[in-house]
């Protein structure tokens, strides 16, 4: 770049440890879709900006050492966002490590911390030593009146910071400053302008660095890249306890706040998204995630996006979320005509009760085998999404919910362990009850050796995760669902499945 480097973004490497053996092959490599929002905010603003994805690079930290030394900004901003749940607190694993790297390397250098972990938890994370300033929320204003000054006297007036001043004896005394707001709904398409996708590596052309979703591509390893990810919109109506997304709204220091108490969504305008678009499809993108929590929500927003795609005739191959209580079948040859080719679907539990307990009361009078059905029939595949170990879980109901996902046979299936995410309702919930939470950032991996789920009030923790790993591979290598597999996508792409189900992950709570 030409001018001085303000702020240089750093998307932290946490593969190996968060994903082990599905890391090198099979899991996504998305772009840093905050790194890049947040780029071009300040690059609007001015600021001279970079990323570096340890992450995309597969960078060691004594490389990422030297890139930042080499990149010689004002302030490295680690970013610890993701597009799954939990994917903060499990960034936090890479980004800890490189911090302290860093600041062997290099004490004098400016290190701060923004993502959804960080604003579940901003004094912890401020407290640790690698650690100069929290970003309390998004951070969007915060970082442009930080780049805006010396990052060192004027550090008290900045809003929606956290820093360490020095106390009378010299030592550090962790502040958080008063809340700052997120980018409103009038401002969006302003303050948050759009994405630096140019800032991005890439090995030969832009965003081959990156890979889809293994089933997003059909199971078909060569369609993975290029892939990109983008918002619509940003946040999420509904509270359930497992969830934190919202949490990155928080604009209250409080004790005890949660995601829930700070839930709400913000769009993006039809011709903002069509640009942004518009630049991916010049750069080669076909296959390309909507990130959105709850895209197939609203009418009135979803309808002129989709419809804008099918004017441009953009040629995407798109996936999305929706909520089973939320589809319309009405909508859904729109959703087909734009692309869409799999909907993710938060089927959650098998069991009535167990859901309704966690969900708000939220789809007691939806079928959900007829809502599949009906998004199949339209010649969308289905993401089910299903988690193991809520609180009222036992080993039968579990066994419920594995159950549902045999019979319900969709083209793919997500099966989570049941965490206490910090930032959703339930870890505040395990904080009161004394309940036992994971000692280390990975144990909130999902896939990781050290995944540490949370403990029914029937079973125990082990036993959820043997739960869950013993359900993954029975529905993997289950002959129907291969069979399905198969039949949708082709033989290869079956023997590609069968090739992933030999990769059996290592769990410290199982004694491997």
């Amino acid at each position: 770049m030409n001018r001085p480097l303000d702020a240089l973004f750093i998307s932290p490497d946490s593969s190996a440890k968060a994903y082990q053996g599905l890391a090198q092959t099979y899991s996504a490599i998305e772009p840093p879709t905050w790194a890049l929002l947040l780029a071009e905010s300040c690059r609007a603003r001015g600021f001279g900006v970079g990323i570096l994805d340890c992450d995309a690079e597969r960078l060691t930290l004594e490389a990422a050492v030297s890139r930042v030394e080499a990149a010689a900004p004002r302030l490295v901003v680690m970013v610890v966002y993701g597009q799954n749940p939990n994917s903060g607190t499990t960034s936090m694993i890479g980004a800890t490590a490189l911090a302290q790297a860093l600041k062997a390397a290099r004490p004098d250098l400016p290190l701060c911390f923004v993502g959804s972990h960080v604003s579940a938890l901003p004094r912890e994370v401020l407290a640790l030593s690698c650690v100069d300033i929290v970003l309390c929320n998004e951070g969007v204003y915060a970082l442009h009146d930080l780049l805006a000054g010396d990052l060192g006297e004027d550090l008290a007036s900045v809003r929606g910071i956290g820093y360490k001043r020095r106390g009378p004896g010299g030592e550090c005394v962790p502040v958080l400053n008063a809340p700052q707001r997120v980018v409103p709904q009038a401002r969006m398409d302003l303050d948050l302008p759009g994405y630096a996708w140019d800032l991005l590596p890439f090995r030969e052309r832009p965003l081959d660095l990156y890979r889809a979703h293994f089933w997003h591509a059909g199971f078909d390893h060569a369609r993975r890249t290029p892939f990109a990810a983008i918002y619509t919109s940003l946040g999420c109506s509904f509270g359930c306890d497992f969830c934190m997304i919202n949490i990155v709204n928080r604009s209250d220091h409080g004790e005890g706040i949660s995601a829930a108490d700070s839930r709400g969504m913000r769009f993006w305008s039809p011709e903002w998204v069509m640009r942004e678009m518009e630049k991916l499809a010049a750069l080669g993108v076909r296959t390309l995630r909507i990130s959105d929590e709850m895209f197939f929500l609203n009418r009135k927003y979803y309808q002129p996006v989709l419809d804008g795609v099918i004017a441009h005739d953009f040629r995407f191959d798109l996936w999305t979320y929706a909520r089973v209580d939320t589809i319309r079948a009405d909508q859904l040859e729109r959703f087909r005509r734009a692309g869409v080719g799999w909907l993710a679907l938060g089927i959650e539990a098998g069991n009535q009760t167990v859901r309704r307990e966690v969900a708000k009361g939220s789809f007691e009078d939806v079928n959900i085998r007829e809502v599949c059905a009906t998004v199949r029939n339209a010649d969308i595949n289905v993401i089910a999404n299903y988690i193991f170990g809520f609180p009222d879980d036992t080993l039968a109901t579990m066994q419920e919910t594995l159950d549902l996902a045999l019979e319900l046979n969709t083209e793919m299936a997500n099966m989570y362990p049941c965490q206490a995410l910090p930032g959703s309702p339930m870890y505040h919930l395990a904080r009161r009850n004394g309940w036992k939470l994971p000692d280390s950032y990975a144990g909130y991996a999902f896939l990781s050796y050290e995944c540490e789920p949370l403990p029914t009030r029937h079973v125990s923790a082990a036993e959820v995760l043997a739960f869950r790993d013993r359900a993954w591979h029975t529905y993997f290598t289950h002959p129907a669902y291969l069979d399905l597999v198969e039949r949708r996508f082709g033989a290869a792409e079956r023997r590609n499945v069968e090739d992933m189900t030999k990769i059996r992950l290592r769990r410290k709570l199982l004694g491997d």
